[in-house]
């Protein structure tokens, strides 16, 4: 058995061997009301029954509200210390400055957090954790904290983990098309008022007439996204580049284990309200086929390789939506590098790119509490 988090005792240290064999962790989820909350629910109904009590936890403002999750009505609780007693496994998908303030309070209380936030994906005593990827960094976690990539890079990182097993990755420039759920519920809530602005009508002719007629329903975006691409998500960082664009690269190289991997990443909105799309331009140190690629990617865990150009098929996000998978089409051999891939990627960004990913964590973790 995998020793337990230095200062806690590890569930089986606390049972008889009977009780130990039938008991199962006790989970609680932090932020349940939110969007990935919501989608993270249903997952963990779907999935297998892995779990005891399933304690709902969000901002004092929605206790006592009532949620469904494995069927059974299940009422909300405020955030706070006490919220956390008992509890073996905490999933976070709160803002970060919130992550920042009650992680470490429910490590304290001996949960393992696995947390969505930003907050500790970079920090070297937190693994960065993808399980259709690098599973085993799951299992070595100081500060009793695992962190969830951000939902840009999880749309692409299964996919091309798999290549990079077989092929070695050298370096990877991608660009990705983002859907306005990334942003939230305002994200959402913006595209659909910007959209029946300019519904019906002949607007996207002239310069700025899709600006007026929206007018200040701009929402999280510095333009318009209905009729309209912005080339812009995150905040801004050093040199131009947006916090967006920094998460690829460092993310993509914590979980590949290639600190020094050269990555580029341009990032942009898109009309779209749920799912992630990129192109990808992926160099390796060894010669690549597409029919080898193929080969790789229909057998992948969590891949679905949808390519067949000739026949239109090719993943887009009216069609990825609402599903588990990353779904990889229009792999290309570059024309003019034999070691490199051009692919198009869309993936669920509320699914595997929060909800789903959070949960494949939460049962590496309740496996290994288990013994």
């Amino acid at each position: 058995m995998i020793p337990a988090e230095a200062g806690r005792p590890s569930l089986a240290d606390t049972l008889g061997t009977d009780a130990r064999t039938a008991a199962k962790p006790q989970l609680a989820v932090v932020g349940a009301t939110g969007a990935v909350g919501s989608v993270l629910l249903g997952i963990l109904s779907e999935r297998a029954d892995i779990w005891g009590e399933i304690r709902l936890i969000a901002s004092p403002r929605s206790a006592g509200r009532k949620l469904t999750v494995r069927g059974a009505e299940v009422e909300v609780v405020a955030l706070s210390e006490e919220a956390f007693d008992g509890i073996d496994v905490a999933m976070f998908d709160v803002p970060d400055e919130v992550s920042a303030q009650w992680v470490p309070v429910a490590v304290a209380k001996g949960a393992v957090v696995i947390d969505n936030a930003g907050t500790f994906r970079l920090d070297p005593d937190v693994p960065l954790v993808v399980p259709e990827v690098n599973a085993h960094a799951a299992r070595v976690r100081p500060r009793g904290i695992i962190a969830n990539p951000n939902c840009t890079t999880l749309s692409m990182i299964v996919a091309l983990g798999a290549l990079h097993a077989e092929y070695g990755l050298s370096e990877l420039i991608v660009s990705s098309y983002q859907a306005v759920s990334g942003s939230g519920k305002a994200g959402v809530d913006t595209l659909r008022a910007q959209l029946s602005a300019v519904s019906g009508t002949e607007l996207g002719n002239t310069p700025g007439d899709v600006r007026r007629a929206v007018g200040d329903t701009l929402g999280p975006f510095p333009a318009p996204i209905a009729l309209n691409v912005v080339p812009w998500a995150g905040s801004l960082r050093e040199d131009g580049w947006s916090s967006e664009e920094l998460k690829i690269r460092d993310e993509s190289r914590k979980i590949l284990g290639l600190p020094e991997l050269p990555v580029t990443a341009t990032c942009v909105r898109v009309p779209v309200i749920t799912t992630h799309s990129l192109t990808v331009h992926a160099r390796f140190e060894n010669e690549v086929t597409v029919a080898g690629a193929h080969e790789i990617l229909a057998a992948a865990p969590g891949v679905v390789l949808s390519d067949d150009p000739a026949r239109d098929e090719y993943p887009t996000p009216a069609d990825v939506v609402g599903t588990d998978p990353t779904w990889v089409g229009r792999v290309r051999r570059s024309l003019d590098d034999p070691r490199a891939l051009e692919l198009f990627v869309c993936g669920d960004n509320l699914r595997k790119g929060a909800a789903l990913n959070t949960a494949q964590i939460g049962e590496l973790v309740a496996a290994e509490l288990q013994g």
